[in-house]
């Protein structure tokens, strides 16, 4: 699937500043751009059928605060400590009420713990008085709790109510830059843009398929490009390894050398994928 290839996108000009994000300057045309955008989008569907929401989670509670709680550390760690602490505070009440100090002491593995355990309280306590603990299912309402941005609340929405949105971390605004697809480094701005090149019913998925392919494969500082299956359709290929058996030894996760049982099971049993990747993290130190 265009694995190695030179890119296809006619027009788009690269530079080295790609390889951090930096937006890809095209004379595509609108129509030209979407068609390829979808392309992209459909490549990234079929490598990975089994993406989903990396954060563990049973209610839209326990993902809104698992969201918070995942700035500026990883969702591996922010599911080792969940599982803590829900088993302790399973609520918002029980969470607005907890003592800091005890709630900073289970956060600690996730950085900045005394900021989001704060954060976290105040969080609660809003649920608690203004939805009776309970988390609203709309984003004008979520963007309003403490700690809680678009990007938290499309994946809310998203993932805990099935409500379609676009949720712009670093990697998504990093490949929605590479791809040509926005030529903004404002989160706002990238949802807009990405927003009118597919139909809304595709974002939630849109979403889970480039934030894995970019901790996968479009790394932030040597993509694999030479293992990219939307290499054709990238006006930024070339920024990182274009060998494919160089490439290949960049890979993560259950693309990584070594990892081709944990993948197959992962493409035969999709509708599995979160207790598959749950119980692999599990085993893995």
């Amino acid at each position: 699937m265009g694995e190695g290839r030179a890119p296809g996108a006619g027009g788009a000009k690269t530079s080295a500043g790609q390889a951090a994000g930096m937006p890809v300057v095209s004379s595509e045309s609108v129509l030209a751009l979407k068609r390829r955008a979808r392309r992209i989008n459909r490549a990234l569907a079929e490598k990975y059928p089994y993406a989903h929401a990396e954060l563990d989670f049973r209610n839209p509670f326990e993902l809104l605060v698992a969201t918070v709680l995942s700035a500026q550390t990883t969702d591996v760690t922010v599911n080792q400590v969940t599982r803590v602490l829900f088993d302790r505070y399973p609520d918002a009440r029980s969470l607005a009420e907890a003592d800091p100090a005890d709630l900073e002491v289970i956060l600690k593995p996730t950085g900045f713990f005394r900021a989001k355990s704060r954060n976290v309280i105040a969080l609660c306590t809003r649920l608690v008085d203004d939805y009776n603990g309970v988390v609203p299912g709309r984003l004008e309402d979520l963007v309003t709790l403490p700690g809680v941005g678009r990007k938290t609340a499309n994946v809310v929405l998203g993932n805990g109510f099935g409500i379609p949105g676009i949720s712009v971390d670093t990697h998504f605004a990093r490949l929605a830059n590479r791809f040509g697809w926005t030529q903004s480094d404002d989160p706002v701005r990238i949802e807009q843009d990405v927003a009118e090149l597919f139909d809304r019913k595709d974002w939630t998925m849109l979403s889970h398929r480039v934030i894995f392919h970019g901790r996968r494969v479009c790394h932030a500082r040597k993509p694999a490009c030479g293992a990219c299956p939307v290499a054709t359709w990238c006006p930024s290929f070339g920024l990182g390894e274009t060998d494919p058996a160089k490439a290949a030894k960049l890979l993560k996760y259950e693309l990584a050398p070594g990892s081709e049982a944990l993948l197959d099971q992962l493409l035969a049993e999709t509708h599995r994928a979160a207790e598959i990747r749950m119980a692999s993290q599990q085993r893995t130190p």
